[in-house]
């Protein structure tokens, strides 16, 4: 295991409070990645270096702590600029990556298909490229370790030209996974099965939810990024209605944008949801920050306009006072424990609602001599429950009760089939 310094910033208006939390989620991001942190440095600084990021003085007093406490690696909290990079593995004689690295790195570790290690390695090799320049000693001299998975050595010591030309050949392969999935999604809507994402910050307990409301058996667990790539498993309701639950990647704060571009196919099953679930972990102090991030997410991926219930998580954790102080901030949020199983029930129904899933009595006038009525006829059929049918040589009445979500589109059909036949009702 290699043993890591953790290197945090303040600057301008950033609270001390803030940064300490930002860096205890990095360390969080460096358990994940198989590190053990044993130093933690807090620079206080009006703007960055433009050359070492900390200042020299700083670097210098970095350099020591990390040669006294024998760490192989140096994580910054923040993005570091290729000079920046090259500056600082040669001051400091040691690894040195930042944020971005290592949750790439993370995503490298937890990939599992071919599409999720596609995915990782455009986005490596994107945030790579223009880091080139003088990493391929670095790299040889380490030999492995966090930020060095993924495409590999050859591929980073390879040139300019051979590394575009990969990812140029990565991104027609993500274009197919993209059109792949745009047809099932097409598939999808035509059964009219509505779909259900399950969004939220990093280790919020969508996982955990996602089997409760399935009964699936997908990996869960308290480390980061577990979940990369997506499920979609079907939710059948009490009354044997049935609905698509998608679990999706979990999202953190400064998600790199090389990531959510590259990853932009398995998120567009959130933006082409029907509903989205936004979990939230209520017992976490940092929920509301959390709750900002994904929301800047979802913008980004073209997923705000799609419907959204906010969902409290671990609430078991909570005390009663806490649970009313969350629904008196957030009335129309629900408040759940996927681990007991407490308020999924309810989700479930609230789900329903705000899906249209219960039933509406339509009456339905059809001319069977044309063929998309007599489509219609099979649509009533298929989707609701008929009470009654009477015929008067080719036209038919129906009384049926159909989810309310296909109402509307039940209704427009039926009148335009009236006006265009002239047809009165007995």
């Amino acid at each position: 295991m290699e043993r890591a310094a953790l290197v945090g910033l303040m600057t301008g208006t950033t609270r001390r409070v803030d940064a300490e939390r930002s860096l205890e989620e990095l360390e969080g991001l460096a358990d994940a990645a198989g590190a053990a942190v044993v130093v933690r440095v807090l620079q206080e600084r009006p703007r960055p270096d433009p050359a070492t990021f900390l200042g020299s003085g700083k670097v210098d007093l970095l350099k020591t702590a990390a040669a006294e406490a024998d760490v192989d690696l140096i994580i910054f909290d923040n993005e570091l600029s290729p000079a920046q990079l090259r500056e600082l593995g040669a001051r400091l004689e040691r690894k040195v990556i930042d944020r971005t690295q290592l949750i790439l790195d993370i995503f490298a570790r937890r990939a599992r298909t071919r599409e999720g290690k596609l995915q990782v390695e455009l986005a490596q090799l994107k945030y790579l490229l223009p880091r080139l320049v003088g990493m391929g000693g670095q790299l040889s001299r380490l030999g492995g370790g966090i930020g060095t998975r993924g495409p590999g050595e050859t591929k980073l010591e390879a040139d300019r030209r051979r590394i575009r030309d990969r990812i140029h050949q990565l991104e027609e392969q993500l274009d197919t996974v993209r059109r792949r999935r745009a047809q099932l999604r097409d598939r999808r809507h035509k059964t009219d099965v509505p779909t259900v994402a399950l969004v939220g910050y990093t280790n919020a307990g969508k996982t955990t939810l996602f089997n409760r409301l399935t009964k699936a058996a997908a990996e869960a667990s308290d480390a980061l990024f577990v979940t990369l790539d997506p499920l979609v498993r079907q939710v059948t309701l009490p009354d044997r209605r049935a609905l698509l639950l998608s679990d999706t990647v979990g999202f953190i704060d400064r998600l790199p944008h090389t990531l959510v571009a590259a990853f932009r196919a398995t998120l567009e099953e959130t933006a082409d949801a029907d509903l989205v679930l936004h979990v939230i972990d209520a017992s976490n102090p940092e929920h509301e920050r959390h709750a900002a991030a994904v929301s800047r997410v979802l913008e980004e991926v073209g997923a705000t306009s799609v419907p959204r219930i906010e969902v409290y998580n671990k609430t078991d954790r909570l005390s009663a006072h806490e649970c009313r102080r969350l629904m008196e901030a957030d009335p129309s949020a629900l408040l759940i424990s996927a681990a007991m199983g407490a308020g999924c029930d309810a989700l479930l129904s609230s789900v329903a609602a705000r899906l249209a899933l219960d039933q509406q009595r339509v009456h339905l006038t059809l001319n069977l001599t044309e063929v998309d009525d007599r489509k219609r006829l099979q649509w009533a059929y298929r989707h609701g429950t008929v009470h009654s049918q009477t015929s008067s040589g080719d036209i038919v009445e129906l009384d049926v009760d159909a989810p309310r979500r296909l109402v509307a589109q039940a209704g427009v059909t039926a009148a335009t089939a009236r006006r265009r036949k002239g047809v009165r009702r007995p």
